[in-house]
């Protein structure tokens, strides 16, 4: 689960070992495999024409941007408990909207960091449109966001709970 305001994220303590746990491997074991990879690719001759080299090291771009993005989300995260269920929506939580008011189109999702998406739940971001929207009303309140195209939308709070996942 995860609360941000600004460049802050709030994690679980499991959540942070977790996402610790992945960023030491990144930079360890998974590190020097793609290097023996990109060595084994090397001796294979001419790299203009090796693919082998060429998707090694494609791999090994994809691997350090995540040990950048682990790195920064873990060096502005805060560890700490989940959110209070006090009906107030917030980062961390479960959430059930009513479009227009109408309890027949509604939508269930986890507002957290993209760090938490499951195929369990869709999530969206504090920082969404729909995120930012929703965050701090309560249950029973109606609550105002932006759409990509610039027209305003009301959702109703239907529900509001923190995430047990």
């Amino acid at each position: 689960m995860t609360q941000t305001s600004e460049n802050v994220t709030w994690l679980t303590q499991e959540a942070y070992n977790k996402l610790k746990a992945e960023l030491e491997h990144l930079t360890g074991p998974a590190r020097a495999e793609i290097s023996a990879k990109i060595a084994a690719a090397r001796e294979e001759g001419d790299l203009r024409e090796n693919g082998g080299y060429h998707a090694a090291k494609e791999e090994q771009g994809k691997q350090e941007l995540r040990v950048r993005q682990l790195t920064q989300l873990l060096e502005n995260a805060k560890v700490g408990e989940a959110p209070a269920a006090d009906g107030a929506v917030a980062p961390g939580m479960v959430v059930t909207i009513a479009f227009d008011g109408d309890e027949d189109d509604t939508l269930t999702f986890l507002l957290a960091s993209r760090e938490y998406a499951s195929s369990d739940i869709e999530t969206y971001s504090p920082q969404s449109p729909l995120g930012t929207g929703v965050i701090g009303h309560k249950v029973g309140e109606d609550a105002e966001y932006e759409l990509p195209n610039g027209k305003k939308a009301l959702v109703k709070i239907l529900k509001a709970e923190p995430y047990e996942g």
